[in-house]
């Protein structure tokens, strides 16, 4: 592809598949990219990212041969729309929240799940299920860390709102190895402006720094960490955790939450070790992509209709052909 965009040879009569490289080379030079960054997406981020694995996902846990386990990779023009899928409806109460922890894998907000005070319904869900804890999986750095991703998209983090079915199932504990059991919302962060709700918990993490360390946390409202846009997507699927049982319905937001580069890095600044141990950063706590089998990934959205050839028009009046600049996407490089 570069050897063909820098070949410099015009023709006096230019076919459209011309017109095209010469304006994929005109945006290339006005926007130069520096190497790395024609690595940033797609395979080669996947193996950088696997290549980063925790060693929880290097061991035998890492297989558990079922056929809904998860993360997965969403691709929009495979899901499926369903006009059925209603909003989902969430209703948390702020004083609930006990208290946050370091796991020794994760940090972990945990809530008062004894009464029905917080949780959601609604959406592709038949029960109310209760708002048990929510936590967060990131990568080292700012090219990986989610662990759904959509089209081989990765975000540097993803937040998981973890809720169980109080109607079938006596407690969490009970729920979590039963069928419809827990329903978790997924919510992938980006760099961009300052969470100013999410600061308060960042403001805690230096409290626990170490594993098995706690802090109380207060009041704290986490619908604040959901995108205002609530179209998502829904498949059955598994804990990405041990014991990965396959007892969850995923509800995957489309668009992310906004969180600012400093408060991405005091995730970073945890440890994996408890104190006196070997300090080990905490770090790439996700869990590799599992393959969609035979599963139907749905949306509450109508998904991105394909383009047809041609890849470009042109049009009868002026003579001019045009790219679909934002339909097509190039190795590293997206129009």
């Amino acid at each position: 592809m570069l050897s063909l965009l820098g070949s410099g040879r015009s023709h006096p009569k230019s076919s459209g598949l011309s017109i095209l490289v010469k304006q994929m080379w005109e945006t290339l030079r006005n926007h130069p990219l520096r190497l790395e960054r024609w690595c940033s997406q797609g395979p080669c981020v996947q193996t950088k990212r696997n290549d980063a694995l925790h060693a929880l996902w290097k061991g035998p846990a890492s297989v558990p041969g079922g056929a809904r386990q998860s993360p997965i990779n969403i691709r929009w023009k495979d899901s499926v729309y369903d006009p059925r899928l209603k909003p989902l409806r969430v209703s948390y109460d702020s004083a609930a929240c006990l208290y946050v922890w370091n796991t020794g894998y994760l940090f972990q907000v945990e809530f008062d799940d004894t009464t029905e005070g917080s949780g959601i319904s609604g959406g592709p869900l038949e029960n109310h299920y209760r708002l048990k804890q929510f936590h967060f999986h990131w990568g080292a750095v700012n090219e990986w860390g989610s662990e759904h991703t959509v089209d081989d998209h990765v975000y540097p983090a993803e937040l998981h709102l973890v809720h169980w079915n109080a109607v079938k199932y006596q407690n969490y504990t009970e729920a979590v190895m039963g069928e419809d059991g827990l329903a978790v919302v997924g919510v992938f962060l980006k760099l961009g402006a300052r969470h100013e709700a999410l600061q308060k918990l960042v403001a805690v993490l230096p409290d626990i720094k170490h594993k098995d360390a706690r802090a109380a946390l207060g009041p704290f409202q986490p619908s604040c960490l959901l995108p205002a846009c609530r179209d998502y997507w829904t498949y059955p699927g598994s804990l990405t955790t041990p014991p990965l049982s396959e007892s969850v319905t995923w509800i995957i937001h489309k668009k992310p939450t906004e969180v600012a580069q400093d408060q991405l890095a005091a995730f970073r600044s945890l440890m994996f070790s408890a104190l006196g141990e070997e300090e080990k950063t905490m770090v790439n706590n996700y869990r590799p992509l599992q393959p969609l089998m035979k599963r139907e990934v749905r949306s509450s959205f109508q998904p991105l209709k394909t383009v047809q050839d041609p890849k470009f028009t042109t049009s009868k009046l002026t003579g001019r052909t045009d790219f679909n600049r934002r339909k097509y996407c190039f190795p590293g490089f997206m129009f």
